[in-house]
């Protein structure tokens, strides 16, 4: 092989160059040898921690390192994160936790600690803003990162600062992450889960259409259950089946969607990595035109005002670990109450929930001019699973069914409970 054609790489381990003989690295003999022709050239990122509640628990408990660790809820429960060795078993996140414990009876259950876990996601992501600013979280352990630029800033090619980066992140905070390295976010993601834990995964412009090419449509961002069953039906169980077709065609039988699937399937995706200022809390709140001291009437408006900061933090994928009760009365003095709650919320019902107690406590016959609600302490939304009980779990899917019909037929087409009463706001 001619110089010019080595197919570039490093060492995961000390970061030095390999060549295209080598086995091991020439310098630490260590074997996490990385190669790709583009693994210079490409900035685009997905970082995501390792079965991060399940390693932070490990992490901080050593002797839970070699045994079946699920982070979840009580035996009604759902399981939020599962370590590896769990996994084996067969268990995933979101299974009920009975189910868990079926497959893996030997498993240690542990209530999450998403106060401890927030925590860590920030030290991570703090990690994250020394390669470069523009990080666009997705989770309190993911997000996308854009290093372009960034080689004269660091020294090193944007994959040499994402090595280093995973080893930071071992040595300094005790847990592990995957990446993924592309040109845009869809193939940056569908690299970061192709290998894991401790993945570095690689998918260039070269190979991106063939890659594709024999994946399921369920690859797709937005091609769940339903829409691939529709897919089904029509003969495309493959990405490489999208391919062979055209926009306008995809576009006549699937309308917008039909667009992305010609456009993701080919490996193109031209949205940016985009950083959003940090949000330090959502609120709603309304003045009346009348005094108000009616505890039902106040309860009422509370409900109303509960869903629009749900629908507020839903937007912006945020959830809060504070409720906080705001009332103002008739002589302008300033009551504020607040509760906080086992782990973040973004759920109407959980927020009303919270604010309600704290209502009563103060409407016993004070008039009020002013009503408000919020939550702070926010976060990255994740997947809520503290109390999840049957009526938890109804509400809650009873709140996100809601939430896809008013997303399709406008904000206004289901109504429910206290909102039949509502005002126009």
């Amino acid at each position: 092989m001619d110089a010019s054609e080595e197919i570039p790489g490093f060492c995961r381990d000390c970061f030095a160059a390999v060549a295209p003989q080598d086995l091991r690295c020439p310098k630490c003999r260590g074997p996490r040898l990385k190669r790709h022709s583009e693994i210079h050239e490409l900035s685009i990122a997905h970082i995501d921690c390792d079965a991060f509640y399940a390693a932070v628990e490990k992490r901080d408990n050593p002797d839970l390192r070699d045994k079946p660790v699920i982070i979840g809820g009580a035996k009604r429960g759902v399981v939020s994160t599962a370590c590896y060795v769990a996994r084996i078993k067969g268990v995933k996140s979101a299974m009920p936790m009975f189910k868990a414990l079926a497959l893996c009876p030997d498993a240690i259950v542990i209530r999450p600690d998403i106060r401890k876990y927030s925590a860590v996601g920030k030290e991570v992501r703090k990690l994250m803003l020394e390669l470069t600013p523009q990080v666009e979280p997705i989770s309190i352990d993911e997000a996308f990162l854009d290093l372009t630029g960034t080689t004269r800033l660091h020294g090193r090619s944007p994959a040499l600062s994402l090595a280093t980066l995973l080893k930071t992140i071992e040595t300094r905070i005790g847990i592990s992450a995957s990446v993924g390295l592309s040109y845009n976010k869809y193939l940056a993601k569908v690299a970061s889960d192709l290998e894991k834990p401790r993945g570095f995964s690689i998918i260039g412009k070269a190979e991106a259409k063939s890659f594709l090419a024999g994946k399921s449509v369920s690859l797709i961002w937005g091609v769940g259950r339903a829409f691939q069953a529709q897919l089904l039906k029509d003969g495309i169980t493959l990405i490489g089946h999208l391919q062979n077709m055209e926009r306008s065609e995809l576009m006549r039988r699937y309308g917008v969607m039909g667009a992305r699937l010609y456009h993701l399937s080919r490996g193109e995706d031209a949205r940016n990595v985009s950083p959003h200022d940090e949000t330090k809390s959502i609120s709603a709140e309304t003045t009346f035109n009348q005094d108000i001291s009616s505890f039902a009437e106040l309860e009422r408006i509370l409900w109303q005002l509960s869903e629009k900061v749900s629908r507020r933090a839903k937007h912006d994928g945020l959830a809060g670990l504070t409720v906080v009760l705001k009332l103002k009365t008739t002589d302008f003095k300033i009551r504020s109450r607040n509760t906080t709650l086992d782990e973040p919320t973004q759920l109407a019902h959980r927020i009303f929930s919270a604010a309600l107690p704290l209502l009563k406590r103060e409407a016993t016959g004070t008039e009020f001019r002013l009503i408000g609600v919020g939550i702070s302490h926010l976060s990255v939304a994740v997947t809520e699973t503290t109390s999840l009980d049957a009526k938890f779990e109804a509400l809650t899917k009873a709140e996100r069914a809601i939430d896809k019909l008013r997303g399709k037929f406008g904000r206004h087409a289901v109504e429910r409970g206290l909102s039949l009463k509502r005002d126009d706001d």
